[in-house]
């Protein structure tokens, strides 16, 4: 007797609706690796067949809702690793599109085999283990703060002394803070800034081994680059008001003055990492006397939902262009039509904000006037707590929603932006 899948459909998606864009063969074939509703939604509405791969849990939902699955479980990269890439090959998939950094390692793995290009497999690992990254960056000729690797407490205390001992510190100066982050996970996860010794006990044993950094006084910002053919096919800068919080599409002029440098520093970085095609999502700063230092680079879509606020300023799916330029088949003509002129051909401003609770103790969820009322105010994800006591933020945290604006005027949604730090949504 077949399960009754029926309780999982969605009503808003093509699949169900009949809507769906229709396939066209002679295009490419692409496995989405990942959960992600919006970049399935984007898929509908293309003209490249696709295909999910995604836990088991999934598995449910994609049948109600006639979505190509396979369920692949992406724990650390094993012996059967190789049992997806070739039923994929089987499947006639061309090429496989990361949508989490959890999948990066195993997109170069299977397309490796898919498009029988063993460095691809290599390539991937420099995307996700931070130091050989950032080792590479510098053989490239890239400016890079200062790292090294910490497999214990007494490699962080050492760095840190002679990080603030390089930069001849005396006796009684407060020290210069260190940074220290995890190998392999996305963004701000692990991300911890230590000013103290205190700070460093306070490393939980399994976060070891860990990446540590001098810090970088300066503006940093992100960008994402669509990349064909190894040419930069649209960059898009991302301005991060307060970093862990808040981010806006398109950038100030006042950062936008610096596009011609930023992409001359993205075709660096695309000729070091040797990168033919794809989305990179790398993150720089640029110091108070105009020199502009590398962080890292993803090969993913970022996080804080910048794919849907880039969507937002300039109308075209963030999802669809990773499609096309990830596409062995796509032509030159085709990506160069599909991209818009970067902020010339922007409708406004796009921004969120990430929540974090200010109270230890909350009981609802209250969204402040000064939020809601402000013209613009365009959405929010943001639920009811599930608890009451709110967990204590270990490093960065992980914010319990997103609240999303949009205006014409970059200065006003900045300061709105800032000023969303200082209201309590959960009271």
């Amino acid at each position: 007797m077949s399960k009754d899948v029926s309780g999982w459909a969605d009503p808003t998606l093509d699949s169900v609706r009949g809507t769906e864009t229709p396939k066209d063969p002679s295009k490419g074939y692409v496995a989405l690796l990942g959960w992600s509703v919006n970049a399935i939604k984007a898929a509908q509405k293309f003209d490249r067949r696709y295909i999910v791969v995604a836990p088991d849990w999934a598995a449910d939902f994609c049948e109600a809702n006639h979505i190509p699955f396979i369920p692949w479980d992406f724990a650390r990269l094993n012996d059967r690793s190789m049992e997806i890439a070739q039923r994929l090959k089987d499947e006639g998939v061309d090429v496989a599109i990361p949508l989490f950094e959890e999948t990066v390692e195993w997109s170069g793995a299977i397309n490796s085999i898919l498009m029988d290009q063993p460095r691809m497999y290599g390539q991937s690992i420099l995307f996700r283990d931070k130091a050989l990254m950032k080792r590479r960056a510098q053989l490239g000729g890239i400016r890079v703060g200062i790292f090294e690797e910490a497999h214990e407490k007494d490699d962080v205390i050492r760095f840190m002394k002679r990080v603030n001992q390089t930069l001849l510190k005396l006796d009684g100066d407060p020290d210069d803070p260190i940074h220290v982050k995890a190998f392999d996970k996305a963004g701000c996860l692990g991300h911890r800034m230590i000013r103290t010794v205190e700070d460093i006990d306070n490393i939980p044993g399994e976060e070891y081994p860990l990446l540590m950094e001098s810090h970088l006084d300066g503006w940093e910002f992100a960008v994402e680059a669509w990349i064909h053919d190894g040419e930069i096919k649209f960059l898009n800068i991302s301005e991060y008001v307060t970093l862990g919080y808040s981010v806006f599409v398109p950038a100030t002029h006042e950062l936008e003055s610096w596009r011609n440098a930023i992409t001359k520093q993205i075709e660096k970085l695309i000729k070091t990492f040797d990168i033919k095609f794809g989305q990179i999502h790398p993150e720089y700063f640029v110091t108070a006397d105009g020199e502009m230092y590398f962080g890292e680079v993803a090969y993913r879509p970022p996080g804080f939902k910048a794919f849907e606020l880039i969507e937002k300023a300039y109308g075209f799916s963030a999802y669809q262009a990773s499609i096309l330029v990830f596409d062995p088949k796509s032509t030159k003509e085709e990506v160069d039509a599909f991209f818009p002129r970067a902020v010339e051909d922007a409708k406004g401003y796009a921004g969120c904000f990430g929540v974090y609770p200010r109270r230890r103790v909350v009981s609802a969820l209250e969204m402040p006037k000064e939020t809601t009322e402000h013209p613009y105010f365009d959405s929010h994800e943001l639920v009811a707590p599930a608890q009451e006591t709110v967990p204590d933020r270990s490093a960065f945290g992980t914010h319990w929603g997103l609240v999303f604006f949009f205006g014409d005027d970059p200065i006003k949604l900045r300061d709105l932006l800032k000023a969303q730090e200082e209201l309590d949504f959960y009271v």
